[in-house]
């Protein structure tokens, strides 16, 4: 398990954690300062709102399913797309995330940029609405009270082929007991 917060990092919530917006939820870091506070999306949670409903010019780019995601109850009404990048390269429109090597391709797309410059420069792109924020100390307070873990990220884990599945997923592959976890029941009062 990792040591503390940082770019690239994921925070995969306890089962402990109930409230609706992050209930089994596997969030990237994005950017992080002790003193500016965190910055992330939820990469587990596809809407139903197709791409091509909000942002149809860059429906082509990006990887299935092509939906919007639940990036986090911030600022819903307006988007964030990751983006990894074929090469180390950092094409125009597009900024890399400054963080651990599990992320040295990846990140954030300019949206008002023409989606013609970045077409034959990246792999796999996806489009959040919204996004998760913590002020100063908020989220260390949060950890020390239980509410999640922070692990390394899988280059697979922003653009996984199945998100409803990513939680489990990523504390199986965890060493020690955090990976029994990935068992906890949906509902432990059922068990």
């Amino acid at each position: 398990m990792a040591e503390a917060i940082y770019v690239g990092g994921l925070l995969v919530a306890t089962p402990l954690l109930d409230d609706p917006n992050f209930r089994r939820s596997v969030v990237l870091v994005l950017e992080h300062d002790e003193d500016g506070g965190t910055l992330g999306v939820v990469l587990n949670r596809p809407s139903e709102i197709a791409v091509t409903q909000v942002l149809p010019s860059w429906d082509p780019l990006v990887t299935g399913p092509p939906v919007l995601f639940e990036g986090g109850p911030v600022q819903t009404d307006s988007a964030l797309a990751l983006a990894a990048v074929l090469s180390g390269e950092e094409p125009l429109g597009w900024r890399r995330l400054r963080g651990k090597a599990a992320v040295s391709r990846l990140g954030t797309v300019d949206l008002d940029a023409p989606p013609e410059i970045l077409a034959g420069e990246i792999s796999q792109m996806r489009i959040f609405a919204g996004y998760a924020g913590w002020t100063a100390g908020q989220l260390e307070t949060e950890l020390r009270e239980g509410a999640w873990y922070v692990v390394d990220s899988e280059p697979g884990d922003t653009f996984h082929s199945d998100p409803e599945t990513l939680w489990r997923g990523v504390l199986r592959r965890q060493n020690g007991a955090l990976a029994l976890v990935a068992n906890f029941p949906d509902d432990p009062t059922l068990n």
